[in-house]
């Protein structure tokens, strides 16, 4: 991967256009000879698009490849109806085309490629599964069990490569197909009958958010604990970190600074924490290397866990209760309510 500019900013060239199905493509990245893509199955790319009216949007799009297969990466894009994102990429990226990009990142991303897997994808929630998907199967020992939603076979994304897997991998890999018009839209009871016998799997879920809620409402009964269960969700940039500007927010002069202690790659810092900042940007002005992507509260690639002290969050649409309750935030919002705070990262 070429180097990141000052901003954090890699411009990547698209080497392939693929044609996945009438309304996805990928979009396969040149890596520069000697360059270096590191990234984990299942994480995302942040991308910048042209706006409607000028300047320039920023859309996340999960890599459908592996690091543990594939030479180069690639993401999956399907349009959405009044998506100007997926709909300028899908009529206007070619071969030769020049995208700027965010690094990978994002939380949904097994821990080890053994054991066995549960994944649940609906329409293009396929593409971070098809990353894990490979990756386990090249790099792991366990079994693989897929269900998979669409519409209906025009519109299943990567119906040969899963054949192909399927064929490859006869003992480890199962791909279950639910269609839409043949069977109508999924319920929670079939999906848990379905999901039944693999409950001692490692489930991740990924799709629409209607196909999600049910997905995730078939599979709680079943007793998964939160280490066992991810979910992905895809959400809207409320900002564009690819035009990040205007003033920095003012520090109340009424408030003295509260005090952060973090723990973070086996090392411990302490610093004044002025009321005002988000803990991402505090961190990242002192040159911490603190990991983080959309930096709008719309991905979990910030998280960390409050082990002390207490903040507040300007914006989450990503954690759920239970996270919460677990002490878990998101960095880029966070901002200090007690004066001391300490954080793990750990």
């Amino acid at each position: 991967m070429s180097e990141p500019s000052e901003s954090g900013v890699h411009r990547l060239k698209v080497d392939e256009v693929v044609e996945e199905t009438p309304d996805a493509i990928s979009l396969v990245f040149a890596v520069p000879d000697g360059g270096e893509f590191a990234y984990r199955p299942g994480q995302f790319l942040t991308l910048r698009v042209p706006g409607e009216h000028g300047g320039s949007v920023a859309r996340c799009y999960s890599l459908s490849s592996s690091p543990h297969t594939d030479s180069a990466p690639r993401v999956t894009v399907k349009r959405v109806p009044g998506g100007h994102g997926s709909n300028w990429l899908c009529d206007n990226a070619t071969a030769g085309s020049i995208v700027d990009v965010l690094a990978p990142d994002g939380g949904f991303t097994p821990k080890s490629l053994d054991g066995n897997f549960l994944m649940l994808a609906g329409g293009s929630g396929i593409t971070p599964i098809m990353s894990i998907v490979r990756s386990v199967l090249a790099g792991g020992d366990g079994r693989i069990v897929l269900l998979y939603a669409n519409r209906d076979e025009q519109s299943v994304i990567f119906a040969a490569a899963l054949r192909e897997l399927a064929a490859r991998h006869p003992g480890r890999l199962t791909v279950v197909h639910w269609l839409e018009t043949v069977q109508g839209l999924p319920d929670e009871s079939s999906l848990r009958a379905l999901a039944e016998p693999f409950a001692d799997h490692e489930a991740f879920v990924c799709g629409p958010g209607a196909f999600m809620d049910v997905a995730c409402g078939a599979l709680e009964p079943l007793g998964f604990a939160r280490d066992r269960l991810h979910v992905e969700r895809f959400l809207s940039l409320a900002e564009n970190p690819f035009e990040r500007g205007g003033e920095p927010e003012p520090a109340e002069p009424a408030q003295p600074d509260a005090t952060v202690e973090v723990d973070i790659d086996g090392a411990r810092h302490r610093f004044d924490w002025p009321r005002r900042q988000r803990l991402l940007d505090l961190l990242l002005e002192r040159g911490i290397d603190a990991p983080y992507s959309c930096r709008q509260g719309a991905c979990s690639a910030c998280a960390c866990r409050i082990s002390g002290g207490e903040v507040s969050m300007v914006r989450n649409d990503i954690l759920e209760q239970e996270d919460l309750d677990d002490g878990i935030v998101l960095a880029c919002q966070s901002l200090p309510v007690t004066d001391e705070v300490h954080v793990s990262y750990e």
